[in-house]
């Protein structure tokens, strides 16, 4: 092993956890960690070093390697997405159990912290004392910089791999997105993101922080080759028109309504015109999950009704997927114990179905 990965991996088994573990509890969820666990390691005891020596096998593994970000502190409107990367895994075993992803583990998460440039010297020092043991250490402490700065490294390490990053809230895809476009720029390829969201996610800011779920797109644009290399479905709920949005950010845009009224198929060809003379090599695919319809998907913070149908979704990806590699992607905003419908479990069973066949899709295609 080159001293580089080495050093790559020192540095995750300080910013990352096993599994499941990104949300920091004390019988929370207990039993439910320990069925991931066991299914994932055959045991429930000493997973912190199983968890050590899988990292062993990433060289040689699939394509597809799995990434939690228990966090939702760029959330603000119902809480409750950092639980899941967890319900999602568990989706993924019970439903998919034959699904081929290396599973990296998540990232350590102090649930107050967003990005490190809002923390002044005295909080870095102290987070980093609580986090690493070490008050001096350089590595990040906020879920969005250690995501970004592993992935950045995880890139230069693993280029012929990618990320499947599972949310939390929807700023998670800032650092997600933003590394995976520079290590593609690096590797001189041009890349496009279909954003599948309810909302556009397009603010500079929303109550002055620049950096949350409804601004992440914002953000990632000049990394992009051009603008319009943003594609946006599922768009519905917003206080401008679509002329708006298109016209100042020079993304494209397929609203809901316009999936519902001219069907699927009209949809996925314009999209497929778009992309033709652009010179496109991959795909990189970001999920927020309210982008289909509520009845669908309740359980997460903002559920909007005349969304997506799930089977629309997946025809959208395959269709893409026939013509250009997908090689990152990530799902986003599930929030298991949330329900807008009154139909309790049954909803979130429902939604989680809907997540962990979407995300199940997403990982095949990376894998190809």
């Amino acid at each position: 092993m080159t001293s580089s990965k080495q050093e790559f991996f020192e540095n995750i088994k300080q910013t990352l956890c096993p599994p499941g573990n990104g949300v920091f509890t004390v019988n929370t969820a207990k039993e439910r960690k320990e069925a991931l666990h066991y299914s994932l390691f055959g045991q429930t005891k000493n997973i912190d070093a199983l968890w050590h020596q899988s990292f062993e096998k990433l060289p040689s593994a699939c394509n597809a390697v799995m990434l939690g970000i228990a966090s939702d502190c760029g959330g603000g409107i119902l809480r409750g997405a950092n639980w899941g990367p967890l319900f999602v895994r568990s989706t993924l075993l019970e439903q998919h159990p034959n699904l081929s992803v290396f599973d990296l583990g998540d990232v350590r998460v102090i649930p107050h912290l967003l990005h490190d440039k809002y923390l002044n010297e005295a909080t870095l020092s102290n987070c980093r004392r609580a986090l690493y043991q070490n008050e001096n250490s350089t590595l990040p402490v906020s879920p969005l910089s250690i995501t970004e700065e592993t992935l950045h490294d995880f890139y230069r390490e693993f280029p012929e791999k990618g990320i499947f990053g599972i949310g939390g809230d929807h700023s998670i895809s800032y650092p997600l997105t933003k590394a995976y476009l520079v290590a593609k720029k690096a590797q001189g390829k041009r890349a496009a993101i279909i954003h599948f969201d309810a909302h556009t996610d397009l603010l500079h800011e929303r109550l002055g922080i620049d950096l949350c779920f409804g601004s992440w797109c914002t953000h990632i644009l000049d990394d992009l080759h051009a603008p319009n290399h943003l594609i946006q479905v599922g768009i519905r709920s917003s206080g401008k028109p679509k002329s708006h949005w298109e016209d100042t950010f020079g993304v494209k845009q397929h609203w809901a309504h316009e999936v519902r009224e001219e069907g699927v198929n009209v949809i996925i060809e314009r999209i497929k015109a778009q992309l033709a003379p652009e010179s496109i090599d991959e795909l990189y695919v970001s999920f927020d999950i309210d982008a289909i319809d509520q009845e669908f998907a309740s359980a997460t913070g903002t559920p909007e009704p005349d969304g997506l149908y799930p089977q629309e979704a997946e025809e959208i990806i395959k269709a893409l997927a026939e013509i250009y590699l997908i090689t990152g992607a990530d799902m986003m905003e599930i929030a298991p114990f949330t329900d807008s419908t009154g139909r309790g479990q049954e909803a979130v069973a429902k939604t989680l179905e809907v997540a962990g066949n979407l995300s199940a899709l997403m990982i095949n295609e990376m894998n190809k």
